[in-house]
């Protein structure tokens, strides 16, 4: 037999391997060598080799698909059938999205854990009811304070252009008298460097990647909360997948958010001490920084709770148990 005589059937069982590809994006808001955007790409790499590329994800790295405010919306509406947002960013929208962001609330990566853990039947309803499946999550390192100069007290801060990235760090700024500005992690090197901004609160991971040693020189390691990204996917999308493909995106999920949790909380440590090297003062908050900062947490959880509800009262009873 010629070989050219299986041609046409090859070209067929390619053509038909082809047109069974599933193909999905997944937008994300951070640089492509942080490390959830990693998880990311491992995770995306987990769902391709678990189904024979039968699904395959490529990942928008640095907000160049959609910027981080857009990425819930365009989940939703299936323009991006999967990304990966800041839950406090949708706080504004609904008030259990902002729990993880409350000062002081959860400040160790255990007690982070069992903050989702009590949240997270809760964010399944609340994401269910606009068309969409929560993934998985995983925790930033613990938030500090970044002033460009030094600070006795977070009432220093008066009058001081503070970024803010969500509903509770303007907040904060409002409380300690400082012009909260909304500027999200993507543009944050621009507004250092042409003054936008003077101070934030943001984990060791984001300074560096934003290389704020450039323009800050303190960091006050206030732990003041760990806030979570979450990978979530268009509900339609995921429920137009085989059983065999749902179970293997189920399961990289579930590798991802170990993996991600575990890789967060191990370069913590790491992410400090790069900002050390490159000339940073790192510190503790002075005792009067802390309590000004407690305060501040205890008045943003019972604005919360009286914004949440039952629901939010419910998550925090459950969380109180744990």
């Amino acid at each position: 037999m010629k070989p050219s005589r299986f041609l046409p059937l090859l070209l067929a069982v390619a053509a038909g391997a082809a047109s069974a590809q599933v193909k999905w994006d997944l937008p994300a808001a951070y640089p492509a060598n942080n490390f959830h955007t990693e998880n990311l790409v491992q995770f995306a790499s987990d769902v391709e080799k678990a189904t024979g590329g039968k699904l395959k994800i490529t990942v928008h790295a640095n907000a160049s698909l959609f910027k981080a405010p857009e990425i819930k919306r365009a989940v939703q509406g299936n323009q991006a059938q999967i990304g990966e947002v800041l839950l406090s960013n949708f706080s504004n929208e609904n008030p259990l999205y902002g729990i993880d962001v409350l000062p002081f609330l959860a400040t160790s990566y255990a007690a982070a854990h069992k903050l989702d853990k009590a949240a997270r039947p809760a964010l399944d309803k609340l994401l269910a009811t606009q068309g969409m499946k929560l993934l998985y999550t995983v925790a930033w390192p613990p938030q500090g304070l970044y002033a460009k100069k030094p600070l006795e007290s977070a009432s220093d801060l008066k009058g001081v252009k503070f970024r803010s990235y969500n509903a509770a760090t303007a907040k904060i700024a409002e409380m300690f008298g400082a012009q909260p500005v909304t500027i999200r992690a993507a543009e944050l090197s621009q507004a250092m460097a042409t003054g936008a901004v003077e101070s934030f609160i943001t984990s060791g991971s984001t300074g560096y990647d934003t290389k704020a040693y450039e323009h800050i020189k303190y960091f006050y390691d206030t732990q003041a909360w760990l806030p979570k990204n979450a990978v979530i996917v268009n509900q339609k999308a995921f429920d137009a997948l085989d059983k065999a493909t749902q179970n293997a995106v189920l399961e990289a999920s579930a590798a991802a958010e170990a993996r991600g949790w575990k890789s967060s909380e191990e370069k913590t440590g790491w992410y400090l001490d790069q900002l050390k090297k490159h000339g940073m003062q790192v510190l503790p908050p002075s005792a009067r920084m802390s309590a000004e900062f407690r305060k501040v947490g205890e008045a943003l959880v019972d604005d919360w709770v009286k914004k949440a509800g039952p629901e939010g009262k419910a998550i925090l009873d459950a969380y109180g148990k744990m």
